[in-house]
């Protein structure tokens, strides 16, 4: 079991900062030229050389030690040795290319040399850093959601907060009651315009960000806190401390369609796949679930797909492969640390990676075969690993605590992380696509002006 809430900021300092307001940092850039010649030691003559070290200068330095024998014998030696250069060693250019024997006709096939991609440049330090005072420090809970609109969601403390990444302005969503809260969960419909509150007393509330109006409550599932929730098209799918998943359809009276049983303790994880049809789960009971759509329409929502038991800790942090819709990629917590993956057809772990610490949420490259992992105790790092080889390309670090929540820009470039010590953090991680790039670069040469074109 990972441990979960911890204690938030006292009321004094919350009153003294203002949530979602810039922080300033110093930064560095500091860009050396570290390169150097070497020089071509076949190019070198080393016998000349030598002579030249030893014998060839004692006749300029001591003219007098001298004999007409020797004399003759030295313009002979200079004559075999080319004694005439001025340059011992020499740089020259690569050697001409071999005369083709067989000439081949090109008319018909002209190849382009290929070039090596070059590597792609990770940022160091985060582009902007956000106050998030009262933020929950609690593994098992999931605050923070970027929607399809270009809006970012976060919860802190009893309140939801709604900063709009195209312009950087801040807007208050809604503040529960003291008994309803605090939130306890975030997620934004696929519309970008409506959004899942889950709340510390079981009860799921539905809001409207452009009218700021709530739409209805959603209760009767749940006996505890609502930690996660992931929506499927109009069906919302929420997970409880009480262990049970429940599918919800939001257009209906009697929103309760299905109910998956499966784990004893409380469900923190869940995500369906892009197709819609396979729903994952995770919990603290160190399981994680395979639910088929398919199964769940035909009566059959109790039973799950694949039951995967090889994890040791809780396991919040999941994440469906963008371009392998049968992957699947888990993080397990402080007594696990660490990352696998499955094949969700068949239920067989792939690969298992021990990244050395609390693994609280994972997240991957739309554009590149990447996975961007989130990290506790001891460095409270991201690490950006290469898929399959799992190589890590970068570890960022900036956080002071452990980096429980991150969502992904609807451009996958962006990616922001929450943590513990009470900031959020905007990372360019994951780059900028080509033509993305090429547009930026004449609009706005500003380091953080691509999150104006997020569509």
């Amino acid at each position: 079991m990972d441990a979960g809430s911890m204690n938030t900021s006292s009321s004094l300092k919350a009153q003294s900062r203002f949530p979602l307001q810039q922080q300033f940092l110093p930064r560095t850039n500091s860009k050396e030229n570290l390169d150097r010649f070497i020089p071509n030691r076949s190019a070198m003559d080393m016998d000349y050389a030598r002579f030249m070290l030893t014998e060839g200068r004692k006749g300029k330095e001591n003219p007098a030690v001298s004999s007409p024998s020797r004399e003759s014998y030295r313009k002979q030696l200079a004559e075999s040795l080319n004694m005439n250069r001025t340059r011992i060693l020499a740089f020259k250019n690569k050697p001409p290319a071999p005369v083709e024997l067989m000439p081949q006709d090109h008319s018909h096939h002209h190849h382009q040399p290929k070039t090596a991609k070059p590597r792609r440049h990770i940022p160091q330090t985060s582009e902007r850093t956000l106050d998030a005072p009262d933020l929950v420090d609690d593994f098992y809970l999931n605050l923070l959601d970027w929607g399809s609109s270009n809006v970012l969601a976060i919860a802190l403390g009893s309140t939801v907060y709604l900063w709009d990444a195209s312009d950087g302005s801040t807007s208050e969503l809604v503040t529960v009651d003291d008994e309803d809260g605090p939130v306890t969960s975030v997620n934004w419909a696929p519309d970008g315009r409506h959004i899942a509150i889950g709340l510390n007393n079981s009860h799921v509330q539905l809001w409207d960000s452009a009218s700021n109006r709530q739409l209805r409550t959603l209760k009767g599932g749940h006996r505890s806190r609502v930690g996660s929730m992931a929506w499927n098209n109009h069906i919302l799918t929420t997970g409880g401390m009480d262990g049970q998943i429940i599918n919800n359809d939001v257009r209906i009276r009697s929103h309760i369609v299905e109910t998956y049983r499966g784990h004893t303790q409380e469900v923190c994880g869940l995500k369906w796949s892009a197709s819609g049809q396979q729903l994952a789960s995770g919990g603290n009971d160190n399981l994680i679930h395979i639910w088929d759509r398919s199964t769940a329409l035909s009566n059959s929502a109790t039973q799950w797909l694949h039951r995967l038991e090889d994890h040791t800790s809780a396991v919040k942090a999941l994440a469906w492969c963008p371009f392998q819709g049968n992957l699947l990629a888990s993080g397990g917590g402080g007594g696990d640390k660490s990352i696998k993956f499955w094949n969700t057809h068949t239920g067989a772990c792939l690969n298992s990676i021990d990244t050395g610490s609390q693994v609280c949420s994972l997240l991957w490259n739309k554009n590149e075969r990447e996975l961007l992992s989130s990290h506790g105790f001891t460095q409270n790092q991201l690490t950006v690993w290469k898929y399959p080889s799992m190589v890590k390309m970068a570890e960022l670090t900036g956080h002071t605590s452990r980096v429980l929540y991150m969502a992904q820009s609807p451009d996958g470039c962006t990616v922001a992380t929450a943590a513990g010590d009470e900031t959020l953090r905007f990372w360019n991680v994951f780059g900028v696509p080509e033509i993305a790039a090429k547009a930026a670069a004449k609009a706005n040469p500003e380091p953080f002006s691509h999150l104006n074109r997020i569509r």
